[in-house]
């Protein structure tokens, strides 16, 4: 049975993704969402920047500590109620985060956030390796890191206009209120696989010869946990995930605004509409990379190397000419940027995906995703010591010397991402077992 047949499953799954993309909308906003409102939350605590910048990292911290839990949840008791469960906290979170009445009670809140939002992309990984035949996997989850863009997007500007209506605390709480219609959704509609409604597998239906095995038996937690780590082909992907995204996350989250606005002089403005081009390219990139790699190069490996070599000659140019871009080409580089070093790690997590059965999905991308925000922890402190480390102008400007060590040191780690790429086992069905066939 094909993909276009009238079996209730090929409909149903759709609305299930949508919940789950839904929910992870909510992941992205969250992650950037006191961006927008920083300086307020500086004024209403009386609290420092550095402070600030503490509430604002606790998220990564509590999402980093949680994948290896979010993993083996997902394999173990289910990802429809893992994912449920830790929404209902992020749901909570947000709501105490807007009636906060000290910046304790804040940090409580945040925290709350974090670990609900931490239990999203995992599960959905999961379910939708259920529901969606191997071929397919690499383009939806380019869709959902898409939805993450608009996430972005919607953590930005459309925050903005919600604090500038009704003020940042009645914003978090509807944040909240909606985060708990979508915990009603989830439960009422996603299910772990076809058979929880009755349906067969969907790949029985197809009846394939020689399909992956997708087997329901579920695999102990420390089990799964000791099969990932001890695989040699994990560890050349980990590795690219984290290099990749300590870059991702060092320059294009925390440290391209303030080069933008120092070397080149841009108003807050127009520094801000160039890294909106971030979210741009993970929008249009995500699908286009999961196009590539399912239907077109039918590849993991290639789409990644392209990427990651990509990346080095855009840094590479960055490095070589720090301060003569014209503006129109620096939206192009944000653009090709976040292609490269974000919209393609939906390949990359279906490579984790496929490196093992389909009952260690929850595991196996849980431990990868562990990497690209060690990754971000690592490169943002880091690439901060650097340049400090060159003396800064009375009004905190950075000097374009620090910068361009800064992008030496982003060079560096891209030739070593793309050395890890080029190590990446190739996991497509299709280019294993044929070869010679495209």
């Amino acid at each position: 049975m094909s993909d276009h047949a009238p079996h209730p499953l090929f409909r149903y799954r759709w609305l299930i993704f949508s919940v789950l993309a839904l929910a992870y909308f909510f992941v992205y906003f969250h992650r950037l969402s006191l961006s927008v409102v920083a300086d307020t939350l500086v004024d209403d605590f009386n609290t420092t920047a550095g402070t600030m910048g503490l509430l604002g990292s606790i998220y990564f911290y509590c999402y980093a500590a949680m994948q290896l839990p979010a993993g083996l949840l997902s394999d173990s008791v289910g990802p429809r109620r893992t994912v449920t469960f830790f929404l209902i906290a992020g749901a909570v979170g947000s709501i105490l985060f807007g009636l906060a009445p000290t910046i304790e009670i804040a940090f409580v809140g945040r925290i709350l956030v974090g670990l609900g939002v931490s239990m999203v992309f995992i599960p959905t990984m999961k379910i939708l390796s259920q529901w969606f035949y191997p071929h397919e996997f690499a383009t939806m989850t380019g869709i959902l890191n898409a939805v993450g863009g608009v996430g972005v997007l919607a953590a930005t500007w459309l925050l903005a206009i919600m604090t500038g209506s009704f003020g940042w605390r009645l914003s978090f709480e509807l944040i909240g209120g909606c985060t708990f219609v979508l915990v009603f959704l989830l439960w009422v509609i996603v299910r772990d696989r076809p058979q929880d409604n009755g349906w067969p597998s969907i790949e029985d239906l197809d009846n394939r010869a020689g399909s992956v095995d997708l087997s329901v038996q579920t695999i102990g937690l420390w089990a799964g946990l000791k099969k990932v780590f001890s695989h040699p082909r994990f560890w050349p992907l980990a590795l690219w995930f984290f290099f990749d995204n300590g870059i991702f996350f060092g320059f294009g989250g925390l440290w391209g605004g303030p080069y933008l606005m120092h070397v080149y002089g841009l108003s807050r403005n127009t520094a801000g509409s160039v890294l909106s081009m971030i979210a741009w390219g993970m929008i249009f990139g995500s699908p286009l990379m999961g196009f590539f790699s399912d239907r077109v190069v039918k590849s993991r490996k290639i789409p990644i190397v392209m990427c990651s070599t990509l990346l080095v000659l855009l840094i590479t140019g960055l490095y070589l000419c720090p301060t003569g871009l014209p503006l129109p080409l620096l939206y192009v580089v944000f653009f090709v940027f976040a292609v490269c070093a974000a919209a393609i790690v939906a390949i990359g997590f279906t490579s984790a995906k496929e490196l093992f059965p389909v009952n260690m999905a929850g595991t196996s991308v849980g431990m990868v995703n562990l990497f690209p925000f060690i990754g971000g922890a690592v490169y943002m402190p880091l690439l901060g010591a650097l340049l400090d480390a060159y003396p800064a102008s009375p009004s905190g400007v950075y000097s374009t010397e620090g910068y361009t060590r800064m992008l030496l040191v982003l060079l560096i780690s891209a030739l070593i991402a793309l050395g890890c790429a080029l190590m990446i086992k190739e996991t497509h069905i299709r280019r294993q077992s044929s070869p010679g066939r495209g």
